[in-house]
């Protein structure tokens, strides 16, 4: 089974349209803003072959819950084969929500014209495993349909995703789902937490004090007590370019390393997310 992202998700509830003018001040291009057959809505921010979701309900789905606190709330990883990917997990003892894969979809449309509908297929891990947040698989039915090539170039430079990061109490034991959904081979301990590393992205366990030095921001910006995710990293070919385009669009407050290669967003302009652009 891969280990690779097929997206992330931002949970930003009933606030799409700040989240879509917060990410597009960002200079990400979004897609058109779409509708699932369960009732969520959703723009996207899409890369080579993943993505960015940001997920919430407009006010006539307000019943609509997913459950989750606002922020980075969902990290989805890719399978080719859902129903595959359920028995090798359940082979494994990962315990999973259901009896088996969901589907759902969305219409897709471009410029008043229908192209058809999204379809997927996704399986979760069990909900009391992630705390505050959900991990799951995603078969993609019609990926012409989502890696759109008019939506796949960025101001900001953004080309793909390059960290996924929580805040946890003992990262070793927030990290042990992935290592028993996947194995070891890839996991790596440091001083201040894990990493598990999933195809180009790396997932980092960090403590607070962790997530801090990692991003080099006030630990004061890190949630306290509270196991979640926190942080994304992105990679671009260029932190000062990208650093040129957050100054021209008015967000004064972003820290470029020049010497890291690295430019990073306070979680106010990113709907409480830690948000890095790191060049490779």
């Amino acid at each position: 089974m891969a280990e690779r992202i097929d997206h992330v998700v931002i949970h930003v509830e009933e606030q799409l349209d700040d989240a879509e003018e917060k990410y597009t001040r960002l200079g990400f291009t979004l897609t058109p803003r779409g509708h699932h057959s369960k009732g969520t809505s959703n723009h996207l921010a899409i890369f080579g072959d993943d993505y960015l979701e940001l997920l919430g309900v407009e006010p006539r789905n307000s019943s609509v819950r997913w459950g989750h606190p606002a922020g980075l709330a969902g990290l989805v990883f890719k399978t080719a084969d859902a129903d595959h990917t359920w028995r090798h997990l359940a082979e494994r003892g990962v315990p999973l929500e259901g009896s088996g894969p969901q589907g759902f979809h969305r219409p897709v449309v471009v410029d008043g014209e229908n192209l058809g509908d999204a379809r997927f297929r996704t399986l979760r891990i069990a909900a009391d495993r992630i705390p505050n947040g959900r991990v799951f698989f995603c078969e993609h039915g019609t990926p012409e349909l989502v890696w759109r090539k008019q939506w796949q170039e960025h101001a900001n430079g953004a080309k793909g995703l390059a960290e996924f990061v929580y805040v946890a109490v003992d990262p070793n034991a927030a990290a042990a789902i992935l290592q028993q959904a996947f194995g070891g081979a890839t996991v790596t301990r440091h001083e201040h937490g894990v990493r598990f590393q999933a195809g180009p992205t790396a997932i980092w366990h960090l403590t607070r004090e962790g997530v801090a030095r990692h991003y080099g921001v006030d630990v004061a910006l890190v949630p306290q007590g509270f196991e979640r995710a926190v942080g994304l990293t992105l990679r671009v070919d260029s932190a000062q370019r990208t650093q040129g385009v957050l100054a021209a669009n008015g967000i004064a407050d972003s820290v470029l390393d020049a010497q890291a290669g690295r430019v990073v967003v306070p979680p106010a302009h990113a709907h409480g997310v830690i948000l890095a652009f790191a060049q490779p």
